[in-house]
């Protein structure tokens, strides 16, 4: 039995790689001018189908949407009840069938015809009723199921999935769509955190930015330091100008000298010209310029304004914590 386990899944495989690797053949003047057809679209993309091909539709307008090209799912049974309300003149119906003889899709078209929207067939039969009914026509036939029955649609459903990320990554590439612009569709995840968030998002600013005037103590400065929980603070002259930064590690190594150290101006103590960051960089440029210092990566990062004026500070904890990695 295990090696029939073994033997069975290996031909599924093996079936649906061939069904996805002969879709190259369908990479032909059809598929370009449909494609065309998509990215001159003034209205919406609407994928359609049923049972499986249903499923497939809507993860092919998820990517579609999330890629730069507006488009969703419209079930064919709903559509026949009332949903091919969401249906206008301008958009273009993306019909998924491979027999191309499904009855709820093949039941909306001449009403999509009616409507005037443009309908791709994204088919596995030429000569079946959507494809003769399509203006525009997507091969995804393929040479067997990898259902051993030849019933569940398995490498149809497959190449079918592929042919539509295909779609998409050509839309993508035409569109010059960029990673900034996929992460304005994508927020919440770990890309949008990482290429929209600003230093300004994340800054400790106003009450909670730590700043202290050169003549002041170092004790003055441990105190700050404590109160606002950042381990450092930014070292301003009588102007406001930034000219340095003084850290906890500054004040521990001074300590190792004796407890006078405490009364030492904390112009004598800081490190001059540190590195700094603006507040409308990407917080991702900020954790990098943390990471690459040498010799060794640090956790603080002063924020500075044109005029020199330390208006905030990023620490390494902050960034992680959203998630910008």
């Amino acid at each position: 039995m295990e090696g029939t386990i073994k033997e069975k899944a290996l031909e599924a495989l093996a079936i649906e790689a061939d069904a996805v690797r002969n879709l190259a053949a369908h990479i032909n003047d059809e598929f370009e001018t449909a494609v065309e057809a998509i990215l001159h679209c003034k209205g919406r993309i609407i994928l359609t189908g049923m049972g499986k091909s249903g499923h497939i539709g809507r993860k092919i307008a998820a990517t579609l949407a999330s890629t730069g090209t507006p488009a969703f799912f419209m079930h064919p049974g709903e559509a026949f009840h009332g949903d091919l309300g969401m249906v206008t003149d301008e958009d273009i119906v993306m019909a998924l069938s491979h027999s191309g003889e499904s009855t709820e899709v093949v039941n909306i078209l001449p009403i999509i015809k009616r409507i005037g929207a443009s309908i791709i067939a994204m088919c596995g039969k030429r000569d079946s009723f959507l494809g003769k009914n399509a203006e525009y026509y997507i091969d995804v036939s393929i040479e067997k199921e990898a259902c051993p029955l030849g019933l569940a649609p398995t490498a149809s459903t497959t190449a079918t999935l592929a042919m539509g990320d295909a779609v998409a990554m050509a839309l993508l590439s035409v569109r010059n769509f960029t990673a900034k612009d996929f992460a304005v569709f994508h927020p919440g995840g770990a890309l949008g955190r990482r290429l929209l968030l600003t230093v300004e998002n994340v800054m400790h600013s106003e009450e909670d930015n730590p700043v202290i005037e050169k003549d002041r103590t170092a004790k003055e400065a441990l105190f700050l330091m404590t109160d606002k929980g950042l381990g450092a603070t930014s070292v301003v002259d009588k102007s406001g100008s930034f000219i340095g930064l003084i850290t906890d590690g500054d004040i521990r190594r001074g300590l190792s000298k004796g407890i006078e150290f405490l009364n030492e101006p904390v112009e004598h103590l800081m490190t001059k010209s540190p590195l700094t960051i603006t507040k409308n960089k990407m917080a991702a440029e900020a954790l990098g310029i943390m990471e690459k210092h040498k010799p060794r990566p640090i956790t603080v990062l002063p924020v500075i304004d044109e005029k020199n004026k330390p208006v905030g500070i990023v620490h390494l904890t902050d960034l992680l914590r959203q998630g910008v990695v």
